[in-house]
């Protein structure tokens, strides 16, 4: 439930020496999402993706590897959806088109899972931005497409496409255990921690984000 907000300093940061393209998640599974993202796509780009983005990254890594000159994941999992957690999914689609799309956003992500501070209540009311941007029927889709996601893990222990993965330190939807386990699992990927942010953190520390992307970027191949 985010847009080009959640991506604001970075689109900045790189617009100055490359050409960026961020792309709406539209589709009831994260194939269809993929193939939304391709088809806007020039034919060889450095991929990025957060939470559901690195979802539909890691599904278009899987089906042509050989457009994607690098990927940067962050705050994701690639495994598919726990029982227990598809569970809480539908009636929360319930009450976010009743008008209640703040109350399961703030359950979506709660205060828990971002970084402790004084930046907490600003970055909680740009997500509750972005969300009421997008609606009600964007969050039934995207929920219904984290439902039925794919278990990644097996395309990306195959990939030889260079890698970083990268999570705030006190990020509990997607652990940093579980980005430096993705990282030994992948075969040219390396792990980047951010310290002082969550599981927003391109929104919770979005200089520290840019510069550890850039420095990925144009480190030796």
């Amino acid at each position: 439930m985010c847009d080009a907000r959640l991506f604001w300093h970075q689109i900045i940061a790189f617009s100055a020496d490359r050409a960026v393209i961020t792309v709406p998640l539209h589709g009831t599974t994260i194939e269809e999402m993929a193939s939304a993202v391709l088809a806007v796509a020039p034919p060889r780009f450095a991929l990025i993706g957060h939470w559901l983005g690195g979802l539909v990254a890691m599904e278009i890594l899987r089906r042509v590897p050989e457009r994607v000159s690098e990927i940067a994941l962050l705050n994701v999992s690639p495994l598919a959806e726990p029982p227990a957690v598809a569970a809480q999914r539908e009636p929360r689609i319930i009450r976010a088109r009743t008008g209640r799309l703040d109350e399961v956003m703030l359950e979506e992500v709660p205060e828990t899972a971002l970084a402790p501070g004084a930046g907490r209540p600003e970055v909680q009311a740009m997500l509750l931005e972005m969300a009421d941007a997008l609606g009600p029927e964007t969050f039934t889709q995207q929920s219904r497409a984290l439902m039925r996601r794919p278990d990644q893990q097996r395309a990306l222990r195959a990939t030889r496409v260079r890698a970083v993965l990268i999570c705030g330190e006190y990020d509990t939807i997607c652990p940093p255990r579980r980005h430096e386990i993705l990282a030994e699992l992948m075969p040219q990927a390396e792990f980047r921690l951010i310290l002082g942010a969550g599981h927003l953190c391109p929104l919770e520390q979005p200089v520290k984000v840019s510069r550890a992307l850039r420095d990925w970027f144009e480190a030796p191949r």
